[in-house]
C-alpha cells in the first residue's frame, strides 16, 4: 500500500478537558509523514455552535467535513486519516464507502463504541456519536445517507471496554459483534468477525485509547486495560492479509507536550507501518 495521508487536526468532536491537544497530536505525528503524499485540512480555530442540535460544536464540525471530503475526492486512494478526534472516521468512511459501495467492513478498534445520539449522549460530543452516524442514524449533515452509510452487520468492535447502557441496548438489538481484548491473543478471532461480514473491503479505525495507557500516554481519554501494540499490529496485519484496505484512520493521540509526543511516536509510527507496508 502507498497511501496519501490527510492530516485532520480536528478538535471539535471531543468534549475531553485534553481536546485541544488533540492539534498537537495530529501535527506531530504529521510531522514523521512523507510530505509529498500528505495533505492537511485546515480547520477552522473557532469552537462553532450547537444549532440547536444537540451536537456540540456541530457547525465547525460540517466546516470540517466539507474541507475533509473535498481533499479526499482530490486524491487518490487508498487513504489513511490522522486525527484530531474520532469524528474525522466520519467523513473518511464515507469517501471509503461511497468508493466501495455495499462491500465494506469497518473494524472500529476503540476502548469506546461511540454508538450515542444526540438524544442518548450526555456530553453532546460528536466523538462519541461518530459510530452511529456512520450508520445513519443522527442530525442531517452528520449521519450518513443511504447511498453511504454502513449496515450494523457490516461493523465489528474491537477491544471496546467502556460501553454505556444505551450503546449496550443498540449492540444487543443489532447483534454488533465484539472481540474483546482477551481474545487478542492471535489476530484470528477479530479476522474471523470480518469474515462474517462478508465484506471484500475492511475499513480500520483506531482511536489510540484501544491501548493500554502503560502501552502510550498521550490519550485524550484514558482506560485501563486495552491492548498492547504488537497485538493491535498483530491484528491489522492480519486482516491487510485477509482482506483489501478501504482506507484507515488513527486518531485520538492528545500529548501532554512535544516531549511527551516523541516518547509515544515510535508506538505510533509502527501502527502506520502495520497498516501501510
Amino acid at each position: 500500500m502507498s497511501p496519501n495521508y490527510v492530516v485532520v487536526p480536528q478538535w471539535q468532536g471531543s468534549v475531553s478537558p485534553r481536546a485541544m491537544r488533540l492539534v498537537d497530536g495530529a501535527e506531530a505525528i504529521q510531522g514523521d509523514l512523507p510530505s509529498s503524499v500528505t495533505f492537511p485540512v485546515d480547520v477552522p480555530a473557532e469552537a462553532g455552535d450547537a444549532l440547536d442540535t444537540g451536537i456540540h460544536r456541530f457547525s465547525a464540525l460540517l466546516t470540517v467535513r466539507d474541507r475533509q471530503l473535498a481533499v479526499l475526492r482530490a486524491g487518490s486512494e487508498p487513504v489513511l486519516t490522522i486525527g484530531g478526534d474520532c469524528g474525522v472516521s466520519f467523513g473518511a468512511v464515507e469517501h471509503a464507502s461511497r468508493r466501495h459501495p455495499g462491500d465494506i467492513a469497518l473494524v472500529w478498534f476503540d476502548a469506546h463504541p461511540d454508538l450515542h445520539t444526540s438524544e442518548s449522549s450526555q456530553s453532546g460530543g460528536f466523538g462519541g456519536m461518530v459510530l452511529r452516524a456512520i450508520l445513519g442514524d443522527g442530525v442531517d449533515g452528520l449521519a450518513l445517507d443511504a447511498d453511504a452509510r454502513l449496515s450494523p452487520d457490516r461493523v465489528v468492535l474491537a477491544g471496546v471496554r467502556d460501553i454505556d447502557p444505551a450503546e449496550d441496548v443498540y449492540i444487543t438489538e443489532q447483534g454488533i459483534p465484539l472481540v474483546p481484548v482477551e481474545d487478542f491473543g492471535t489476530p484470528a478471532a477479530v479476522v474471523a468477525a470480518v469474515k462474517r461480514t462478508g465484506a471484500a473491503h475492511v475499513y480500520v479505525h483506531i482511536d489510540l485509547d484501544v491501548l493500554d495507557p502503560a502501552t502510550i500516554v498521550g490519550l485524550s481519554n484514558i482506560y485501563p486495560f486495552g491492548l498492547a501494540v504488537e497485538g493491535l499490529t498483530a491484528a491489522i496485519t492480519a486482516l491487510r492479509a485477509e482482506f483489501s484496505l478501504a482506507g484507515a484512520t488513527i486518531a485520538g493521540f492528545a500529548p501532554s507536550s512535544p516531549e511527551a509526543a516523541i516518547d509515544d511516536l515510535p508506538s505510533i509510527l509502527r501502527i502506520i507501518s502495520a497498516i501501510t507496508r
